[in-house]
């Protein structure tokens, strides 16, 4: 999960904030890729809200077996599959939210969609939020 161009955006902003990523657990709130065909590329769709309650017990196992210290929910699928369906991540993002499910939760973008970003001004500056809000929450791990 997390692989190719999303995958390495993932892996350099978690390299720039200082946390190694076979030290965490990265998990998918939505168990399938949906995807429609546009020539050889595979284009991903959002899924609905009836697909992310369908795997909300998947995700909610390996939350309970997991006890996570910290969350970080990486784009509003996340945020919708583990905070409720009118979850909106531009309030949220980069700010602790108050959750049960770890004592450090925080939303951020999707790296793949920083990857969707076409000015390059703009796909820096997502890429520098998506690292201040890793560091962020691996600064609130350390002070845990």
């Amino acid at each position: 999960m997390f692989v190719g161009p999303a995958g390495r955006v993932l892996d350099a902003a978690l390299e720039a904030a200082g946390i190694d990523r076979a030290a965490v657990y990265m998990t998918n709130a939505v168990k399938h890729f949906k995807f429609r065909e546009r020539g050889k590329r595979r284009i991903h769709q959002a899924p609905t809200r009836s697909e992310i309650k369908a795997c909300a017990p998947w995700l909610s196992a390996e939350l309970d077996l997991l006890s996570p210290q910290a969350l970080v929910l990486l784009g509003a699928t996340a945020g919708k599959a583990l905070i409720g369906p009118d979850f909106v991540l531009g309030p949220v993002r980069g700010k602790p939210l108050q959750s049960p499910l770890a004592p450090l939760v925080i939303a951020t973008a999707h790296p793949a969609s920083i990857l969707r970003t076409i000015d390059s001004s703009e796909r820096h500056a997502a890429r520098e939020a998506l690292v201040a809000d890793l560091r962020l929450a691996a600064g609130g791990l350390r002070a845990a």
